[in-house]
């Protein structure tokens, strides 16, 4: 074989080693799946049972290679704060109501971009069964921001135990109780602690999710439940962002995997229907 012929050999040689090992390193990659990095998303959440979003968490990194950091709080103005200075990218554990109520307040911008659940406000209480066997003079424990103060004073006068100013609309105080035959005594406590005053109070009125976390069932274990209807939508719980990002494709990703009819079937299992969907 003459040199020219050589060359050309070992031309084809290198040319077909180099195609071979880019072939075992495409195979490699293929085989250890997605090799870009995740996009992650951090979302603020209150309370510690959170299986519907872990769920969605799961999905969202098996199919869409987004890593949803999940970040707890343990009071509900930690996420609208964190939100606004960037140290999470979405919200969900928040009534619209009280979200509103800190926005103004602090000046701040958190965003509805979807709706989650309806998690009913109850009336709990460790010595009566009946809201109707309070006696005069009772101790009620209720929280004490102004969202959820108004709702609990609304729920008790649905419960026939108040009754309210009703120029007052959504956001009455104690300031505006105009009737109350029962001289109930109300003592206001922070909306995660109203349920550990069980045993200092006659009754309670307790967030959905502070119940829960408390190991109680909400249908099961209130003495009187806030009812289903169309006054309920100022208290549907959100997904929030920033302002300036509320079409942020990401962020509609991430509800396009909560709002679905499996995550309903998680919620239903894991709150004993006490959260309902509102999607």
């Amino acid at each position: 074989m003459n040199k020219g012929w050589k060359k050309v050999v070992a031309s084809f040689l290198t040319i077909g080693t180099v195609a071979l090992l880019s072939a075992c390193g495409s195979g490699s990659d293929a085989a250890s799946g997605n090799s870009e990095e995740p996009e992650t998303v951090r979302l603020g959440v209150v309370g510690e049972n959170n299986e519907a979003w872990e769920y969605v968490q799961e999905e969202l990194e098996e199919k869409e290679n987004i890593d949803l950091e999940i970040v707890t709080f343990t009071d509900y103005r930690g996420p609208i704060t964190a939100l606004e200075d960037g140290s999470i990218d979405l919200h969900s554990s928040l009534t619209e109501i009280f979200m509103d109520e800190v926005n103004e307040e602090g000046g701040f911008n958190n965003t509805t971009i979807a709706y989650t659940t309806l998690n009913p406000l109850g009336i709990f209480s460790d010595k009566i069964e009946d809201v109707e066997d309070l006696e005069d003079g009772a101790k009620v424990a209720i929280p004490n921001d102004v969202s959820n103060e108004s709702r609990a004073l609304l729920l008790l006068q649905q419960a026939d135990l108040i009754e309210l100013d009703e120029d007052k609309g959504n956001m009455p105080t104690t300031n505006d109780i105009t009737d109350n035959p029962k001289n109930l005594q109300f003592e206001e406590l922070d909306a995660n602690q109203t349920i550990r005053a069980l045993g200092d109070v006659d009754i309670a009125c307790v967030n959905n999710n502070v119940a829960v976390d408390a190991d109680f069932i909400p249908t099961e274990d209130a003495i009187f439940l806030e009812p289903v209807a169309e006054s309920s939508q100022p208290y549907y719980n959100v997904i929030a962002a920033r302002e300036d990002e509320t079409d942020n494709e990401l962020y509609q990703t991430v509800v396009d995997y909560y709002q679905t009819d499996e995550v309903k079937e998680v919620i239903a299992d894991t709150t004993k229907k006490s959260s309902i969907p509102v999607w």
